[in-house]
């Protein structure tokens, strides 16, 4: 069995059982009910939707409650901004050159014998076949909100396929075929996520595996990329997203962890306007943003290169993007 290589865990905000697959909402169909003497009746009635009954997590609720706090005091400090950033300072073409490779080169978390260690250098790690993120949510997750991610993660994919030049989509409502696996659970279902996360990764390493299902609250979402054979290729990827969130915060790591996942990997304190930032001023992918993923998987750039080789090209590359841009 090739063996599955898992970069650092991309994680955000601050860095930070069974699962049921996102289903559409169901079509119920009914007869017309016959009114009296065997009649219909001028107005038929549909038949009223049942009431979506969900399984209960007893340990959402106080986890709900702690996101939804941070999520409000966040904003209040005007914070988590959903604007594209246009509004700020143009950057230069050295300064995108230079946040690409904080965020792209460089490993926040490297992994050792123990587990993760500090940062370091990296190589160039991207997807070379398509992208195709699959949703699935845990029961506790409602007909409604499993249909409004549907919509918000196919926007983003569309953005994300014409930022990068790279084919990027999202499996049907129904489907589990993708090789980029985003699952939506709370926290009982994620501490019991360990056998499906073996079926959908086969030869996950049990130290990715524990991650997951032991993750702190105080990680608010996590993306793990893989590769085969220990190529810089990505091959798979899962990311988990709280099914505690408040609607902001789940969108904001929809965007932060889906473009991680296809290989801006880091965050940087330099980068703005930017989600690749831990001070959490932008929730949703700016321009700037989208200029790096456009680097990233210029032609021109290859998986496997290191900071030294890729440097002189990453420079050439973002001073043809700012100039398009002026």
């Amino acid at each position: 069995m090739p063996t599955r290589r898992p970069p650092e865990p991309r994680r955000r905000f601050p860095r930070t059982g069974p699962l049921a697959a996102l289903t559409g909402a169901a079509l119920l169909a009914g007869c017309a009910s016959l009114g009296v003497g065997g009649q219909r009746p001028s107005s038929p009635i549909a038949p009223a939707r049942p009431a979506e009954v969900l399984p209960t997590d007893p340990l959402s609720a106080d986890l709900a409650a702690y996101y939804q706090h941070i999520e409000a005091e966040r904003v209040s400090r005007n914070l988590m901004r959903t604007d594209n950033g246009t509004g700020e300072a143009a950057i230069s073409a050295a300064r995108l050159a230079e946040d690409y490779i904080d965020i792209a080169l460089h490993e926040e978390h490297t992994r050792t014998a123990t587990g993760f260690g500090g940062p370091a250098n990296s190589v160039l790690r991207r997807w070379e076949v398509p992208v195709q993120y699959a949703l699935e949510f845990g029961p506790s997750v409602s007909r409604a909100t499993r249909l409004r991610d549907q919509t918000q993660v196919a926007q983003l994919a569309a953005r994300l396929a014409v930022a990068s030049g790279h084919a990027i989509s999202v499996s049907p409502p129904g489907s589990t075929a993708g090789n980029f696996h985003v699952l939506i659970l709370s926290e009982s279902e994620r501490r019991a996520a360990a056998p499906r996360l073996r079926q959908l990764v086969p030869g996950i390493d049990e130290g990715a595996v524990r991650l997951i299902t032991d993750m702190p609250r105080e990680t608010f979402c996590l993306v793990m990329a893989f590769s085969r054979d220990g190529s810089a290729a990505y091959s798979e990827a899962v990311a988990i997203i709280r099914a505690e969130h408040p609607d902001l915060t789940r969108l904001a790591c929809y965007h932060e962890e889906l473009t991680q996942g296809l290989g801006l990997a880091s965050d940087s304190d330099r980068a703005r306007p930017s989600i690749f930032n831990d001070d959490q001023e932008f929730a949703l992918l700016t321009d700037h943003d989208l200029l790096l993923l456009r680097i990233h998987y210029d032609p021109r750039l290859r998986p496997g290169m290191t900071e030294a080789t890729a440097r002189p090209l990453i420079f050439t590359i973002a001073s043809e993007l700012v100039a398009g841009e002026s």
